[in-house]
């Protein structure tokens, strides 16, 4: 996938986000602490966030050019979206959650309920409902879900923050299945280095608003059980 986030700015609340990137890679993780602007740029990204300037493609495809007066609504984006809360209908049975937003006709061959419920390992939950889930079963319906909508891309917003770190390891297995099966490429926002770079390839390192680096994850997390930032990282004069 190339990435391209161009001359991009958001203003709110007092809050500017400005970030003007282009990279490669199937899986991008944006990375910062909280309040950087990480989750307003997925926002963005998805179209629900419209902001004053900016372009924003993925590969050929041009999804706001507000120079050109070009803004595609989120449902023509062909993105798969998963927002921090999982946004999943607890009224509804997990079958059901996975029949919303599926586009049976528009779904690429090995991408339908059966493959992704097997991948995913969730057929035996298809009849229970959502209050009858774990939080790492619940994890794994959200993303069956986004990919059955036939995304081109999917943007995953802290999908694992609010799970513990025994959790996180279980699922995160998961998560390296959907990039190495579906090969569609991902945006994936934390502020969890383990995570960043267990999945991706490359990384936006956001800190109020900016953008610090775009680089591996390895040349900017120091190689230890900690994973902590290399010096010089959020130092303003680099």
């Amino acid at each position: 996938m190339k990435f391209q986030c161009r001359h991009l700015q958001l203003r709110q609340a007092g809050f500017l986000l400005q970030i003007d990137v282009e990279l490669t890679g199937q899986v991008i993780g944006i990375f910062g602490s909280s309040g950087a602007g990480k989750t307003s740029l997925l926002e963005v990204i998805a179209g629900l966030r419209r902001p004053d300037s900016g372009v924003i493609a993925v590969d050929d495809r041009v999804l706001m050019d507000l120079s050109a007066n070009l803004f595609l609504p989120p449902e023509n984006r062909g993105v798969g979206y998963v927002p921090q809360d999982l946004a999943l209908f607890p009224h509804l049975s997990v079958r059901k959650n996975l029949a919303y937003g599926h586009k049976p006709e528009a779904v690429p061959s090995g991408l339908n309920l059966a493959h992704v419920a097997e991948v995913l390992e969730i057929e035996p939950l298809l009849d229970r409902t959502i209050g009858q889930l774990s939080g790492g079963q619940k994890q794994r319906i959200a993303f069956a879900r986004a990919l059955l909508a036939s995304p081109q891309l999917l943007l995953m917003d802290e999908p694992l923050a609010s799970l513990d770190y025994e959790l996180k390891l279980k699922i995160i297995p998961y998560l390296k299945r959907i990039r190495d099966e579906f090969k569609i490429p991902m945006l994936y926002v934390s502020h969890s280095p383990d995570e960043v770079i267990e999945l991706c390839d490359q990384v936006i390192v956001l800190r109020g608003g900016k953008c610090l680096r775009t680089s591996r994850p390895d040349e900017i997390f120091e190689a230890s059980t900690s994973m902590t930032l290399k010096p010089g990282i959020y130092d303003s004069s680099k």
